[in-house]
Formats: C-alpha cells, sequence, structure tokens
C-alpha cells in the first residue's frame, strides 16, 4: 500500500480509479445494444482466458493481440503492454485462481466480471470491458481490479 493509508483507504482509492478507468473505456469502445448471446458469452470468457495464459507464460505478443485496437494505439508494443500489466495488474498477471462472475451490460458497454486470487493469496477482482470487432469477435478494452471478499476457486 501506497505511503501510509489504511487498508480501507488503498482499496477505496483504487475503486475510485477502477471507476474512472471503466467510464473512459466505456466512452472510448463501440457501444453494444443489446445483451451478447450464449455464444458471445463463451467467446467473452475465451478471450479473457486466453490472455491470462499469455501473461502467465510472458507471451506479450499473444496477450497484447487480445487487446482493442485502442488499447493497442495507447501502449504502442506488446513488451509495453506486458510490463504495464506486470507492473499494476499482479492479480490478472500470476493469477492462483481465476472464477467468471456476471456478464453485465452497464451504459451500452459489455463488462465480464471475474474473481482472481493474485500471486499472494489475496482475493481481487476485476472488471473488464469488451469491445466486439467487425467481424463479430471479442477484444478486450479495458480491465479494471477492485476489491473482493469472494475467493475464487
Amino acid at each position: 500500500m501506497p505511503g501510509n493509508a489504511t487498508a480501507a483507504q488503498y482499496w477505496a482509492m483504487r475503486n475510485l480509479a477502477a471507476a474512472l478507468l471503466l467510464l473512459l473505456s466505456a466512452a472510448t469502445a463501440g457501444a453494444q445494444t443489446a445483451a451478447p448471446s450464449p455464444a458471445d458469452r463463451t467467446a467473452i470468457r475465451d478471450v479473457i482466458s486466453r490472455q491470462i495464459q499469455a501473461f502467465q507464460h510472458d507471451d506479450a505478443v499473444a496477450a497484447f493481440s487480445l487487446a482493442s485496437r485502442s488499447i493497442q494505439q495507447q501502449m504502442g508494443t506488446p513488451a509495453r503492454f506486458l510490463d504495464l500489466v506486470r507492473q499494476h495488474y499482479e492479480p490478472v498477471y500470476r493469477p492462483q485462481s481465476t472464477v467468471f462472475g456476471r456478464l453485465l451490460l452497464q451504459d451500452g458497454q459489455i463488462v465480464q466480471q471475474v474473481d482472481l486470487v493474485g500471486p499472494d493469496g489475496r482475493p481481487a477482482g476485476a472488471l473488464y470491458s469488451m469491445e466486439q470487432e467487425p467481424d463479430g469477435g471479442w477484444r478486450i478494452s479495458g480491465c479494471v481490479l477492485t476489491a473482493s471478499e469472494s475467493v475464487a476457486a
């Protein structure tokens, strides 16, 4: 935790930052108008799972390929993307476990909830905003970490 912040202050600040990042990703992604089909739900989970597997193998190119074009433009290179995840998204980078939660439609943006256990054994939540490509495929347009009281199995 930074400085002298208590755990509650740390998570409050982190959740505020997460909400702001989620709003930013929603503003930059193409808006969805309908709830995803069962096939889309499966595809979304597959994309997220494949990216987490790529992180576990330090496969920057594979992980980067699953990010939206806007994220790719912001990050520039797969190596820079992997460095960011390694430094700031440790529960996503090296989870001990992951459990997929609800798929939400928030303000026209599809968001997949994922419960994680980080490498330190602490539970964390991740909210993945998703963007559908013109060809119907899915990419990750943002991820924010949140506090989680549940423990992924």
